[in-house]
């Protein structure tokens, strides 16, 4: 929906799709055009995905009206998908075409008449005042305000040569230098397809189920508690929960899983994946714009706004690099003409050209559209990368930090041994006793152990278990027919008993433990009635994945878990850290990422986003793994891999470093270039219109080189390689 033109005041904050951003010097000057309106108190605007972000009290056609220079439109920022005309059929470049014929027109009356003749001079006039009247408003207007930027040195450029007869190789610079911006708009519209695409996955319409009645409704008409009807072949229109009926879904768009995914009654589902074989209804959890697939399109889109490191050090390099561009050229325009009497002409012509290569666009666009991409590139692969700083961090890590339930393993304990220390206390009352203290508890342990009793059919409702409370990684305590009874480690047990475990019963932990396997143990401050075993089976990429990270050149790669030492180190050596840290509360998790930053070690913590929230935070780079549809993981981490797959580790690693590689070597290339057109300034080489070719030259290989990362990700090898554990 466009907004209101009736002159009504917009919100205190509010966001607006822009149309029409050539370059970020036009986005920049369109955003101090924004703060300098009356009313508003700030204006932010994000180039990457073409949104400006306004405060204050301002009429939306004030806000376009500060776009005029650059012919900019706003839009309401909840318009996601934006019917675009082909690049050569877009209106922005209808004056380049016009432009250029009028400059064959010029150069053929030239042929005929000679360059003085006054017929291919107004061929060539027309060719400028037509292809380059927006840029002369520009940067007229910037130069009246001492705002040296692009369109100020292009503006004093092509006036300079028309002023001094060269308007032909004036017009050469308008057009190219045309082409250039609507090479800069083109790669950005490019980049921003990885966007864009994510928008067109979700349906614009379902099949919904309300009071009785089915109706097809619109997306964002859908309610919450609607019945959706999914049939076999389908997309989710919105997020919810299956109601009735079992299918696989393929939840490549939102998790980038490579194999669908069976959901069953009660499971959690996404908007834009596909229905497989079953018949579904799922009941709507979510509103349109807080779907899994809305969020993760918000965050990419904020996640592009963010300025990387290296975006820092261009803007900061294009301070003085402006300047002092045209301080050169100043310098020799009057220095050879004034103290060693060479001619005006040649020497202004000269200073022009200066101009012209000095334009710093190759430069400007370097960094932001390596980001747009690569940021863009992994929320397709099932990595959402909040910003460009974190993208820039993940390549330098030395260090990797793993919880281990649910990170390394699957996260999905199964209950394995269950023995009795009580004489006239069965297996089966030790179980049903654990289940009912552990009946209101989240923990994967707690769930299965009910789940174990529920299996074997006990009744666990008949135990009244009050006064529950968790005992933080330690286990949980409960009131059972008036007697306080615990449920944790062994660690719990003798704390609360203030003495040693038997010895028989610390052997039976031990031989369990050294089989990898978690003990709880059940009973009181005097008395232990049973113990409860656990294993959780290592994910079958873990051991792959750790080997990968250790040839890419991670140092170390430590696990940091709850669980006891023993069990910890089976689990470890298979997975093949390095470095194991076990029996930790999630303080000490804080404390032991803190301690590797501090030594100066750049370290990765990758956790649920939940229980290692304080760990995340601290790290360099916070991961979160499942995201999908997670809200902690989704607002507390630095990157959170969508689905559970560790592979998306070493590509999230891969991808960094390609990114920052490709900016190092676009930064390199466009002062390099710039730095040899300048060379031949002295001996007169360099034109007007070859210098504005090597600029658009360096851009468009700028962009080239940006836009290969759109391909990272389908080279994903798998890389061999050793590492023994050691435990600290």
């Amino acid at each position: 929906m466009m907004p209101q033109r009736n002159g009504t005041m917009a919100d205190e904050s509010k966001t607006y799709r822009v149309k029409g951003f050539t370059c970020a010097n036009c986005a920049a000057q369109f955003e101090r055009n924004v703060r300098d309106l009356p009313g508003v108190t700030g204006a932010t605007v994000n180039f990457g995905a073409s949104k400006i972000t306004v405060e204050g009290k301002v009429p939306p056609e004030q806000i376009e009206k500060a776009g005029t220079f650059e012919n900019l439109k706003i839009s309401d920022a909840a318009l996601v998908k934006e019917d675009q005309a082909p690049f050569w059929r877009q209106r922005e470049n209808l004056k380049v075409y016009i432009s250029a014929i009028l400059l064959l027109t010029a150069f053929l009356l030239q042929l005929q008449f000679g360059s003085g003749h006054y017929l291919p001079v107004s061929g060539y006039a027309a060719s400028i005042i037509i292809g380059g009247y927006t840029l002369f408003i520009r940067g007229i207007r910037n130069l009246a305000r001492l705002n040296f930027d692009m369109a100020t040195l292009m503006t004093v450029a092509i006036l300079g040569a028309a002023a001094i007869g060269e308007w032909g190789e004036g017009a050469v610079v308008v057009i190219l230098f045309a082409i250039s911006e609507a090479l800069e708009r083109y790669s950005m519209d490019k980049a921003r397809y990885s966007i864009r695409s994510l928008m067109e996955i979700a349906p614009k319409e379902a099949l919904v189920r309300r009071n009785g009645q089915e109706m097809t409704a619109r997306a964002e008409d859908i309610r919450i508690g609607d019945t959706m009807i999914v049939k076999p072949g389908e997309k989710l229109a919105m997020d919810g929960t299956v109601g009735k009926g079992a299918s696989t879904l393929n939840q490549a768009a939102i998790t980038g899983e490579s194999f669908p995914v069976t959901k069953n009654e009660g499971d959690e589902v996404f908007a834009g994946t596909l229905n497989g074989e079953g018949l579904l209804e799922v009941t709507v959890t979510k509103a349109a714009d807080d779907t899994t697939l809305a969020r993760i399109i918000h965050l990419v889109e904020e996640a592009q706004a963010e300025r990387a490191p290296s975006q820092h050090f261009v803007d900061r390099f294009a301070r003085w690099y402006t300047p002092a561009i045209i301080l050169t050229a100043l310098l020799i325009v009057t220095v050879p003409p004034l103290f060693m009497g060479l001619p005006w002409n040649e020497w202004i012509y000269r200073g022009l050209t200066v101009l012209v290569v000095g334009c710093p666009c190759a430069l400007v666009i370097s960094t932001p559209v390596s980001i747009v991409t690569a940021i863009g590139n992994a929320a397709r692969h099932g990595v959402l990368i909040k910003g460009g700083i974190h993208l820039e961090a993940a390549g330098s890590l030395d260090v990797i930090a793993f919880d281990k339930t649910g990170t390394l393993t699957a996260g999905v304990p199964a209950v394995t041994d269950v023995k009795s220390f009580r004489d006239g206390k069965s297996e089966n009352d030790v179980l049903a006793l654990a289940a009912a203290i552990e009946r209101g508890s989240g923990h994967p342990l707690a769930s299965a152990i009910v789940k174990k009793a529920e299996h074997h059919g006990l009744n666990t409702g008949k135990i009244e278990a009050d006064c529950v409370q968790s005992l933080t990684g330690k286990g949980i305590k409960a009131t059972v027919n008036e007697e306080e009874v615990f449920a944790g480690s062994p660690k719990l047990f003798e704390e609360i008993t203030l003495e040693k475990l038997p010895p028989d019963i610390l052997k039976e932990i031990e031989t369990l433990q050294t089989d990898g396997k978690t003990v709880m143990l059940i009973g009181t401050r005097t008395e232990i009635s049973g113990l409860i075993a656990a294993a959780d089976e290592l994910r079958p990429s873990a051991a792959q994945v750790i080997r990968k990270l250790h040839k890419s050149g991670i140092r170390r790669t430590v696990m940091l878990t709850g669980d006891n030492r023993r069990t910890a180190e089976a689990v470890g050596k298979i997975a093949g850290v390095t470095d194991i840290a076990s029996e930790l509360l999630p303080e000490e998790k804080l404390q032991r990422i803190k301690e590797m930053t501090n030594r100066g070690e750049k370290t990765a913590m990758i956790g649920d986003g939940a229980n290692d929230a304080p760990a995340l935070a601290a790290s360099t780079v916070g991961i979160a793994m499942g995201g999908a549809g997670t809200d902690t993981a989704l607002e507390t981490a630095d990157i959170a891999l969508m689905g559970d797959d560790l592979n998306k580790i070493p590509y999230t690693i891969r991808l960094s470093r390609r990114a920052l590689a490709i900016i190092k070597q676009n930064i390199t290339f466009s002062l390099a270039i710039k730095a040899a057109a300048l060379l031949l300034v002295f001996p007169g080489w360099l034109t007007l219109w070859i210098a504005i070719l090597a600029d658009m030259g360096a851009t468009l290989l700028v962009t080239l080189n940006s836009l290969r990362l759109m391909r990272e990700g389908e080279r994903i090898r798998n890389i061999s390689g050793t590492g023994k554990a050691r435990v600290v």
